[in-house]
């Protein structure tokens, strides 16, 4: 079975995010030919095109992880009905300079949790919109909508509901697939080449 670096990104700067919590368990899920790198945003200044002539080391080590990654997951929390704005602020740095879009052909996974019941729908709505004009095939089935209930998950990402370790589980296994087959079409030349086009 061939092996695949997962570079994840949690969306959420707390060191207490219940999102952090939910990527250690979808890690202690996942198939074992998944090996995971955390691709920290926390550093990364806010973003406008002045950089672009001479970027920043911090946008270049985000670039770089990015593009060393096989597949992408993103686990992130939802904020005032949208993408947190560090995440969505790390997203840019990727994109960018033109010509250099990181996530291109990138497959990647979006998932996040949220204490309420339909939490982080309308951030994953956001967020594929986003990806989608960055070329980066997404995941869509099944999607993961988690409603996190603390006395489930605990620090070291153990879950002990079983039905929700299934289905993380099920996520994780789906999602390893989906990187094998979008990496496949790439080096078949299935997937194009189209930049996105963006102003300056």
């Amino acid at each position: 079975m061939t092996n695949y670096n997962i570079g994840y990104i949690v969306g959420s700067l707390s060191t207490g995010s219940i999102n952090r919590t939910l990527s250690q368990a979808l890690i202690k899920l996942a198939p074992d030919n998944l090996q995971f790198t955390e691709i920290s945003i926390k550093d990364l200044p806010l973003y406008n095109y002045d950089f672009d002539a001479s970027y920043p080391p911090e946008g270049t080590a985000f670039k770089t992880a990015v593009e060393a990654s096989d597949g992408l997951l993103i686990i992130s929390p939802e904020y005032n009905r949208s993408i947190p704005g560090a995440l969505k602020n790390a997203i840019d740095w990727g994109s960018r300079p033109w010509g250099t879009n990181s996530f291109a052909r990138k497959p990647t996974g979006i998932i996040g949790a949220s204490p309420g019941a339909i939490g982080t729908a309308v951030m994953q709505s956001s967020m594929r919109s986003v990806l989608s004009f960055l070329d980066a095939p997404q995941l869509n089935s099944p999607e993961g909508y988690i409603a996190f209930k603390p006395e489930i998950f605990d620090a070291e990402g153990n879950v002990s509901d079983s039905g929700t370790a299934d289905f993380l589980g099920h996520y994780m296994s789906e999602f390893g697939a989906f990187v094998a087959r979008v990496l496949d079409a790439n080096a078949e030349g299935h997937i194009g080449d189209a930049e996105p086009v963006q102003a300056p």
